[in-house]
């Protein structure tokens, strides 16, 4: 009997040493930390995915979770080779974000070579769920498709139809301005012009010329983060609301809105994935960020959350972590939690949900800080984003007997 009970504690010894010399699980985040999309994402997106890790519970499979992180500094060679560094040298299981488009798309060859999970939040370039789309790969919180279909569709529809671009030069400002010159077109307006504007550009006067001579109705302003702040406060200095012309803001965030005021982002049309006033449930987890950052969440920075939260639930339904065991398990449940509610991830890797249409308040009707949008229409999640019909995805055009996608 008692060789049975030594032989039982060793046993137990055994298993105990064996579980606490498990690998952590690594997840790999890789964000502009210190540029223009700073706030946008950030140090705010690194917080919120240490409080799906927290609100999980701290580990899975017996492995405690770590989160990791890394700037690319809006440089898309840094990006490809922290991935790398990631999957290569860290034991990063998943990468859950990649702020930008010409980073995302950069880092995403690097996760199909290694046959690894990735997931975006940051960017919009819908190419991410067309061509550059892969089996392992999900876009999460909105793409250009989006924007266009709902600041676009209702600027127009309200008579605001003939259009201008200052477009940022990579590929998500080419998107966005790509999808909505074909909202504007479909629906009986006219494209007037574009131009072109370098990243992260200190003056915007000489591309703000060209769209006031151009006499258009509505500038489209295809860039984000810091590139849209700067372009609208110069488009204010310059006076360009008072003589008639409307600025749309094709993708403006609660961080862009609190650095420009409402005096002068106040009517602004902006559509969103995600705003901290929605309902209760928004709010109760908005709180809780704001405690911690001391400024409410960036839709970026929510879908941070949610997209942890999400894959760290497949692995344990899985029960490993092997990429594609997960994939199925995160793409076969519907996602319901304070960011979306019956979200659901396509073959073409675009996970749909409802999107929400803003306007920006006067400051005479915003109760304290941070009170910013008010809800003008909400855009269905079947609406919202670009139909598996129109798919460029290869995963999509290519299965056996899905002609119409």
């Amino acid at each position: 009997m008692k060789a049975l009970i030594t032989a039982l504690l060793l046993a137990a010894c055994i298993s105990g040493a064996q579980a606490q010399g498990e690998p952590p699980l690594k997840l790999g985040y890789i964000l502009d930390m210190s540029g223009l999309y700073a706030d946008i994402t950030g140090i705010g997106s690194v917080e919120a995915a240490r409080m799906a890790v927290d609100d999980f519970g701290g580990s899975v499979l017996g492995r405690k979770i770590e989160v990791v992180y890394a700037d690319h500094q809006n440089k898309a060679d840094i990006a490809g080779a922290q991935a790398r560094d990631f999957f290569d040298n860290q034991g990063v299981e998943a990468i859950l974000d990649v702020a930008a488009s010409a980073t995302a798309l950069a880092a995403n060859e690097v996760a199909k070579q290694r046959n690894k999970i990735i997931v975006f939040n940051g960017p919009g370039a819908t190419r991410l769920t067309n061509e550059a789309c892969g089996p392992l790969s999900v876009h999460y919180v909105f793409d250009t498709y989006a924007l266009a279909h709902g600041t676009g569709l209702a600027m127009v529809k309200r008579g605001d139809d003939t259009w201008f671009f200052i477009t940022a030069d990579y590929a998500f400002g080419q998107d966005l301005e790509r999808d909505t010159s074909n909202v504007v077109t479909a629906n009986g307006g006219k494209v007037l012009g574009s131009v072109r504007a370098p990243l992260n550009t200190p003056d915007f006067s000489s591309f703000l010329l060209q769209a006031q001579n151009s006499k258009a109705k509505v500038i489209g302003l295809a860039n984000a983060g810091g590139d849209t702040i700067t372009a609208i406060k110069q488009a204010s200095e310059f006076g360009l609301t008072k003589s008639g012309q409307k600025l749309a803001a094709l993708l403006a965030f609660i961080t862009d809105v609190e650095s420009l005021g409402l005096n002068v982002a106040q009517g602004l049309i902006l559509t969103e994935a995600f705003y901290w006033d929605m309902n209760d449930e928004t709010r109760a987890w908005s709180r809780r960020f704001f405690d911690k950052m001391k400024r409410m969440p960036t839709s970026a920075q929510a879908g941070v959350y949610s997209t942890t939260l999400h894959y760290l639930k497949a692995v344990a339904a899985a029960k490993t972590t092997d990429s594609a065991i997960v994939m199925k398990q995160m793409k076969d449940t519907p996602i319901n939690d304070m960011f979306a509610h019956g979200g659901k991830i396509r073959e073409d890797g675009r996970m749909v949900h409802d999107m929400y249409l803003f306007e920006v308040k006067k400051p005479s009707e915003s109760r304290e800080k941070f009170d910013d949008y008010k809800l003008i229409s909400t855009i269905p999640a079947d609406e919202a984003f670009q139909p598996l019909s129109e798919s460029r995805c290869p995963l999509v055009k290519n299965k056996p007997g899905n002609k119409a996608g």
